[in-house]
């Protein structure tokens, strides 16, 4: 498993992960907890290119405010 970062916030839907660095999950990429449980997947790439933003839309049946402060992984 692979650090995407950390869920700062949601936006319109979507978890906002700010990324543990340059090196960010492709588009399409599953996402998982640390509990390996799906939360979603990649839909966005945003922000500065040294730590940028990975939108994540959330699997079915997650609740998004319960990933806030969470870490976040691919496999």
């Amino acid at each position: 498993m692979k650090r995407v970062g950390e869920v700062v916030r949601t936006a319109q839907g979507l978890a906002v992960v700010r990324s543990s660095d340059a090196d960010y999950p492709d588009v399409g990429s599953e996402v998982v907890t640390d509990d390996l449980k799906t939360a979603g997947s990649v839909v966005d790439v945003f922000g500065p290119v040294g730590r940028p933003y990975v939108a994540v839309s959330p699997a079915e049946g997650v609740r998004l405010p319960t990933l806030v402060g969470r870490p976040l992984y691919t496999r």
